[in-house]
């Protein structure tokens, strides 16, 4: 025996209530400009850092290529927290989409404010509840594809020059291992571990394109509704 919820599609808003949305809208707009702008800021210490390695290691025909194996060390740990902070970004920036798309888009159209899918409910509970609606891998994931791979191909391709062709060509085998080696570390083991890296970031690039929950990504239409983000079908 089914039953069936009715739902009260025209809630009566009077106009102070429309101000408030429209200013609950710009607070929440501020907050993922704010959030945007920090994640600019690691970012510009990936790029910063990684100029000073490379003058620093093609400064001299002496210098060795280490600074460019603890940069990309550093700037995964740049990585990593730029994924988090995108985790942040994308709750606010979340309910901006779904204040536009659910609030603003039916005033557009001219049917005025609707509540017939929820969404209402659903932002209420969102704040309630306050919760990340994407998972860290996939945040970091999105920030490697869209910034830090042309930053990690530039250090791996720098440090294969320096080692490579910096001040002259290798000859042979051994000499590409001499200068690839770290102190006790032999030079296999380095190049070793550090194509290991690049393929543990090509691998968490490739597994989080799939089914990517972030919102407001210009993609088909089918995968924007951001209704989905609060488990609510349309």
């Amino acid at each position: 025996m089914s039953m069936s919820v009715e739902r009260k599609t025209e809630p009566a808003y009077n106009a102070a209530e429309l101000g408030a949305l429209a200013h609950l809208y710009r607070g929440e707009m501020y907050r993922s400009k704010v959030w945007r702008t920090r994640l600019d800021t690691t970012t510009n210490w990936a790029v910063a850092t990684t100029g000073i390695a490379l003058s620093v290691t093609f400064a001299s025909r002496e210098n060795s290529p280490l600074p460019l194996i603890l940069v990309s060390l550093l700037v995964a740990v740049f990585l990593g927290i730029e994924g988090r902070r995108y985790r942040y970004f994308d709750i606010w920036r979340t309910r901006v989409r779904l204040m536009e798309v659910c609030f603003y888009g039916p005033i557009l159209r001219g049917e005025g404010v609707r509540t017939d899918n929820g969404w209402n409910e659903a932002l209420a509970r969102d704040y309630l509840r306050l919760h990340f609606h994407i998972s860290f891998w996939e945040a970091a994931g999105r920030r490697l594809r869209r910034n830090f791979a042309w930053i990690f191909m530039i250090q791996g391709i720098s440090y294969l020059a320096k080692i490579c062709v910096h001040p002259t060509s290798v000859r042979s085998w051994e000499e590409l291992w001499a200068r690839a080696s770290i102190g006790p570390v032999p030079g296999q083991a380095v190049l070793a571990l550090g194509v290991l890296f690049h393929c543990g970031l090509v691998l968490l690039s490739l597994l989080t394109m799939r089914r990517q929950h972030a919102a407001g990504r210009v993609v088909g239409p089918e995968d924007q509704d951001p209704m989905l983000k609060f488990g609510m079908e349309v």
